[in-house]
């Protein structure tokens, strides 16, 4: 049938099986049914095994239930093939050649510290999500509420999802925007990334593990504290024992506004508010910068626009 026509895919190819003849069953015990016209044997695969985009990527349902998933299928996803395929690097699961775990420019990592008030505390609302959100720099991001495409609860009534729990990047961020290339005199060099995963992928050589560096922060003066990164310039990867004060700021002013205007683009929306419409929310990546700044969604179309 697909192949017959160019213009069915999967999907409605599925729904056509379906709304043919369905039944009878085949037997009383098997759960088949007979389908499309009595040609097919339709049966239903158990979700905690047979994957949705949902069910790994979001419930871990396989990992609750202590079962070993057969196969994953990325929907309910956002940002396009890049997020699927990021989605697929974070499950460790996506072939990469060798050359993706070592890159010319080496690796930079750190250990984020999250308070443990802003995982547990509190009931998971709208507030306190984005409070946790916004507290973190990719990797990997914990989530308070799941995001779809139309209003709900904040946690899917019935699912496994147990807040807080890692969630998939492109639940905040846009991986298309972030990887796809932007004129350099408007939004300066690209930002390259890798999944919160790379390290743990029994693909990633042993010379780059081996070729770490860890650093932690001293104060500015203080004895013993000296630049001495030139003698390292080698070194495959680096990771900060935090980045919290790690960076000062830019000196090159207009490096900064191209800077701004590249990650700010960046981050995408939560959706959705029950009741109202429009009912996402747009994450700001300076949210911090404008006081008062309130999780809530655009009162009106007309509003209804990222904040840059």
């Amino acid at each position: 049938m697909i192949l017959a026509d160019d213009k069915i895919w999967d999907q409605n190819g599925f729904n056509e099986l379906v709304r043919r003849q369905l039944g009878p069953s085949v037997d009383d015990d098997s759960g088949l049914v007979y389908a499309y016209d009595g040609n097919l044997k339709l049966g239903l695969l158990p979700a905690s095994i047979f994957c949705s985009g949902h069910t790994y990527f979001v419930q871990a349902m396989f990992q609750h239930l202590r079962l070993e998933a057969y196969d994953v299928h990325t929907t309910f996803q956002y940002a396009g093939t890049e997020g699927k395929r990021h989605r697929l690097r974070e499950a460790k699961v996506f072939y990469d050649p060798p050359e993706y775990y070592n890159p010319p420019g080496g690796l930079l990592t750190f250990k984020p510290a999250i308070p443990k008030n802003l995982l547990l505390h509190g009931e998971h609302s709208i507030d306190t999500h984005f409070a946790l959100v916004h507290y973190q720099v990719i990797p990997p991001l914990w989530c308070r509420l799941d995001r779809l495409w139309f209003g709900h609860p904040g946690i899917l009534p019935g699912s496994l999802t147990r807040p807080p729990f890692v969630c998939p990047l492109d639940h905040v961020f846009e991986i298309n925007v972030m990887l796809k290339e932007m004129p350099n005199e408007e939004f300066g060099p690209g930002i390259s990334i890798r999944e919160y995963s790379i390290f743990e992928n029994p693909s990633m050589p042993q010379e780059v593990k081996k070729s770490w560096l860890d650093v932690h922060l001293c104060q500015e003066g203080s004895p013993g504290c000296q630049t001495a990164f030139s003698k390292l310039k080698d070194v495959k990867v680096i990771q900060f024992s935090s980045m919290q004060d790690a960076f000062d700021g830019f000196t090159d002013k207009t490096r900064e506004e191209q800077f701004r205007s590249r990650v700010k683009r960046y981050v995408g929306i939560w959706c959705c508010v029950e009741n109202h419409t429009p009912g996402h929310i747009y994450y700001d990546m300076y949210w911090d910068e404008k006081p008062g700044w309130k999780a809530a969604p655009p009162n009106s179309t007309a509003d209804d626009h990222p904040p840059w």
